[in-house]
């Protein structure tokens, strides 16, 4: 299957070098220079570019298959995701519709919950409310923090969940459930301006919630 990737740090450059080994046509890459992801897709001989705050249907290449956002530091616009045949897809590491925004594994913590866990779902213009692709679930150990908790578990199940869904979708299977509306919750960022509303409509230039993972800075890596 034919395929791009927004992302950055250790999510997008693994979910790269994962679909490739499982035979997709990575047609191209967005990414912020010098970033992990860019730098993969460089030594991969992948076209790669930055297309800022907003991918645009331009940056799309022809033939696109289906968008893989993973940790994208950009908004996926709704003219892009047209562009590719199936639309996008995206990690979210939580179980939606519960945790949705940016801090979802931070907030999963702090309200000591025992159990989370990862979500890949379609995107639109809703930040983290499209219909779910897959799941699935870990504990949650005493003394984890954010850091340790993306490192041992949501990180790896983002790229499995990815590459399963990939999979799904080459061989015509596309699941489409839909987020439970009454059982959402939304919690803003710890340390960033929070968005306005997990129903709003963003425009170009916002990074949704369930594309940029969590407050990753200084663990995604």
């Amino acid at each position: 299957m034919r395929l791009m990737i927004v992302g950055q740090k250790w999510l997008g450059a693994e979910a790269l070098a994962a679909l490739r080994a499982q035979g997709h046509d990575v047609a191209s890459v967005a990414a912020p220079v010098g970033d992990r992801l860019h730098q993969a897709a460089v030594a991969a001989g992948v076209p790669v570019g930055d297309p800022g705050r907003a991918l645009a249907a331009a940056w799309v290449p022809e033939g696109v298959d289906l968008i893989v956002a993973a940790h994208a530091h950009c908004f996926v616009t709704r003219a892009a995701r047209k562009r590719a045949r199936h639309g996008a897809i995206g990690y979210h590491p939580s179980l939606l519709p519960r945790h949705r925004g940016r801090d979802a594994v931070r907030w999963a913590i702090h309200m000591r919950e025992a159990v989370t866990g990862g979500s890949v779902y379609w995107m639109t213009d809703r930040a983290d409310a499209g219909p779910l692709a897959a799941q699935d679930w870990c504990h949650i150990v005493p003394g984890d923090d954010a850091a340790s908790l993306w490192r041992r578990e949501l990180g790896p199940m983002g790229v499995r969940l990815l590459a399963r869904v990939v999979a799904d979708v080459a061989d015509g299977r596309l699941v489409r459930v839909p987020q439970v509306e009454a059982l959402a919750t939304w919690e803003p960022a710890f340390d960033r301006p929070a968005l306005a509303r997990a129903s709003a409509h963003p425009g170009p230039g916002v990074c949704l919630a369930g594309t940029v993972v969590e407050s990753a800075d200084t663990w995604g890596g």
